[in-house]
């Protein structure tokens, strides 16, 4: 049975122009509305950072607020910078090779503003792809707020970048590279964002351990107004983060588009009746974190999954991530703003799914086709094991060197006026 080749796989074809400069452009032709499409969809992913920010800011308490927002923020210069540098090159640089792109993008040397990708600016794609790296270890802080130092978290995630997701990214999406050539489908990121950052998240916890007090003490999130604002601005961006993957203003960027909304409601209702039939009350913070479980399952799958799939897709995450959120009551293990139970549990179902209900552009086990399904079941299983060990090894040397805790005194206090000598709030 043949299959259709991503977008983004299509247009891998296509890139090669940006290898061999703007003469070997052959048949590709710039095209305003793609080009104008993916730099809005860039700003819409970048807005995903205060976005989330906002989100996990409003669940820790008043005392580490601002230091969970910085925690957000300071990937945002500190892997853009990153990416620019050499990340771009080492995801999409190179020839075509399996497991790692290439010196020859370092600092985006050789991508001229002729240059091409498909048909779009090779610019436009970089900076696009640069918003994915920026987001995704800044997802990883949600499990390690209020007990780590800044100076170390900012180590970890330069470090993570050039570890973890830069190789995650050619090998999914890059020129050549092997988990693309496999087969394997992941639309914006399932796989290479959120798998990675959900698994690296419980990797570090094991590492950090838990903050004082937990689980005998209460950690009562401090404004929950504000984390549902931060869920707002997520599924606001995450339109460009899924539609904009089809790096065109096309039909396939609408079916992402919708297809994502369906998932996020759905997944907002899902994890509401969950809470209702175990709590007996549905809450705020469920809706927020439902909504996200929803558009975290769907991101893998926006663009080869319909929307009556997609509200399947949403509310099976809505219900299947609360109950791994509630697993840390049995497990003990301290994920402070469930990074694991949402993006980890979250994007392994929204993978896997995709190989069970993906119908546009490729087959699954819906239109009979095994293959494909096990292709992305081995995604899966070389993302979660990949990403865990080299988080878990990156975080021991780490501790061992500079040391990831901060003092007792210091958490006691609050990291907003012993890490940063300042107060979120002066009332």
């Amino acid at each position: 049975m043949s299959r259709q080749r991503s977008p983004l796989s299509r247009l891998v074809v296509l890139s090669a122009v940006a290898f061999a400069g703007p003469a070997a452009a052959g048949e590709a032709v710039l095209n305003a509305g793609d080009t104008a499409w993916v730099l809005g969809s860039s700003a819409l992913v970048l807005l995903m950072l205060p976005g989330l920010a906002l989100f996990y800011a409003g669940m820790v308490r008043s005392k580490n607020a601002l230091s969970t927002i910085l925690m957000s923020f300071v990937a945002m210069g500190v892997i853009a910078l990153q990416w620019v540098a050499f990340g771009y090159s080492f995801a999409f640089g190179g020839s075509g090779g399996p497991l790692f792109g290439g010196f020859n993008h370092v600092f985006l040397s050789g991508i001229g503003v002729d240059s091409l990708y498909g048909s779009i600016p090779t610019l436009a794609f970089a900076t696009f792809q640069g918003m994915f790296a920026v987001i995704t270890p800044a997802l990883i802080s949600g499990a390690l707020v209020e007990r780590v130092k800044f100076g170390a978290y900012t180590l970890f995630i330069l470090l993570w970048a050039f570890l973890v997701y830069d190789p995650l990214a050619h090998w999914v999406w890059g020129n050549g590279g092997w988990l693309l050539k496999l087969g394997a489908l992941d639309f914006a990121g399932g796989t290479v964002v959120h798998i990675s950052s959900g698994v690296s998240a419980l990797a570090a916890i094991l590492v950090v351990g838990k903050r004082r007090g937990y689980p005998t003490e209460a950690f009562v999130p401090h404004n929950l107004t504000m984390t549902l604002l931060g869920a707002g601005l997520l599924w606001f961006g995450w339109f460009g983060f899924n539609a904009g993957s089809a790096l065109a203003a096309n039909g396939t960027a609408a079916l992402a588009f919708t297809s994502t909304n369906a998932a996020s409601a759905a997944g907002l209702v899902g994890w509401l009746l969950a809470e209702k039939m175990r709590f007996g009350k549905p809450s705020a913070l469920g809706a927020a974190s439902g909504c996200v479980a929803g558009l975290v399952a769907i991101t893998p799958g926006a663009g080869y999954v319909t929307p009556g799939w997609a509200i399947v897709v949403g509310l099976l995450a809505g219900v299947i991530c609360f109950r791994a959120v509630c697993l840390k009551a049995k497990f003990g293990y301290d994920d402070s703003l469930d990074v694991f139970g949402v993006h980890g549990v979250g994007g392994t179902l929204g993978a896997l799914a995709t190989g069970v209900f993906g119908t546009v552009g490729t087959g699954s086990l819906i239109t009979g086709d095994f293959r494909q399904f096990g292709v992305q079941l081995i995604g899966v299983v070389v993302a979660i094991v990949y990403a865990f060990v080299v988080t878990y090894v990156l975080c021991r040397v780490i501790e061992a060197t500079v040391g990831f805790r901060v003092e007792p005194a210091d958490e006691l206090t609050g990291l907003d006026q012993t890490a940063h000598g300042e107060v979120g709030y002066s009332l």
